[in-house]
């Protein structure tokens, strides 16, 4: 997969300044400032703009239109929807119902998940080692030696839930975090790949399915993170017999990973893309000759397979 890092030279940068300076006083006349095309939230690779200094202004400043177009930075909302109290033989706790809602069109893959009062109180724990300075105006729901299971405090903390993960979401440091993420995404991962490692795979992919979308949304500064939950659907479709939709995960997978062949996961994956590619009659000659070229440029060697890789994910 061709890289999607855009060119860094200092040339080729220079010669995309000159050409924007020569450019600049004109475009800022007719037109708004486009010389950061993308998003600030979600451009961590720098603007990267057409070397075709021979653009005419108006040329140009519709090649920033489109990339424009190009970017659709992903903006979450959360809500608290429900809450209900849990007794147990020994505990007695509120659950809270947590939505996750993609802004700007219709979210058709919506996240719910439960965590409970103990849950937020560990995220904000582990957020104040790293982020104390970032968070230190977000205010967390205090815990009441009495009344934290009366309809009253209930609410009060929904409404304080939702507002806590607003904020926090609203820092990118944070938002981008891996005690942010964890908390949104590792309960359900870690028992998706507990039932991959018990063989339960029709289980593991029901989770994988919903808890996927949403590790995909949170991780659009780093795809890499979701490549271990990819290869796992990928392992569960074959195992369940299921090529094609084994190879459509491998896809993705690989997608995410681009050119990063020193990755762990991206000698094993091409294995079984291949293999795959092979069962199915597709063109599985180019992928063996990524495989073969990443071994001989040393990025690729491993002594696991893709199954062996994702069973020794989330043991902990």
């Amino acid at each position: 997969m061709a890289s999607a890092e855009h060119p860094g030279s200092p040339g080729w940068t220079g010669r995309v300044a000159q050409c924007m300076a020569g450019t600049k006083q004109e475009a800022s006349a007719t037109g708004p400032d486009l010389s950061h095309p993308g998003p600030e939230e979600d451009s961590d690779a720098g603007s990267s703009p057409s070397p075709h200094c021979s653009m005419t202004t108006r040329e140009l400043q519709e090649y920033w239109r489109n990339e424009k177009c190009c970017w659709k930075p992903v903006k979450l909302l959360f809500e608290i929807a429900s809450a209900r109290v849990e007794e147990r033989k020994v505990s007695k706790f509120v659950m809270y119902q947590i939505v996750v809602i993609q802004t700007g069109s219709f979210d058709s893959n919506k996240a719910i998940l439960e965590r409970r009062y103990s849950d937020f109180e560990r995220l904000q724990k582990n957020l104040l080692k790293s982020f104390g300075e970032e968070i230190e105006d977000v205010a967390f729901p205090k815990k009441h030696l009495m009344g934290n299971f009366t309809q009253e405090m209930i609410s009060e903390r929904k409404l304080a839930f939702k507002e806590y993960l607003s904020l926090l979401y609203a820092i990118r440091c944070v938002r981008r975090s891996r005690e942010f993420i964890d908390f949104l995404t590792r309960p359900e991962l870690r028992e998706a790949f507990g039932c991959l490692r018990a063989g339960q795979y029709t289980k593991a992919l029901d989770i994988l399915v919903h808890v996927v979308p949403l590790q995909e949304k949170l991780t659009g500064h780093c795809p890499a993170m979701v490549v271990p939950a990819l290869c796992a659907m990928l392992v569960c479709h074959r195992e369940l017999e299921r090529p094609l939709e084994a190879f459509a995960a491998g896809e993705r997978a690989l997608e995410c990973l681009r050119a990063r062949e020193g990755h762990r996961y991206y000698a094993p994956l091409l294995d079984a893309m291949t293999r795959l590619a092979y069962v199915l009659g597709k063109d599985f000659v180019s992928l063996q000759e990524r495989l073969e070229e990443s071994q001989l440029r040393k990025h690729a060697s491993w002594g696991f397979t893709l199954k062996e890789l994702a069973v020794r994910e989330y043991l902990c």
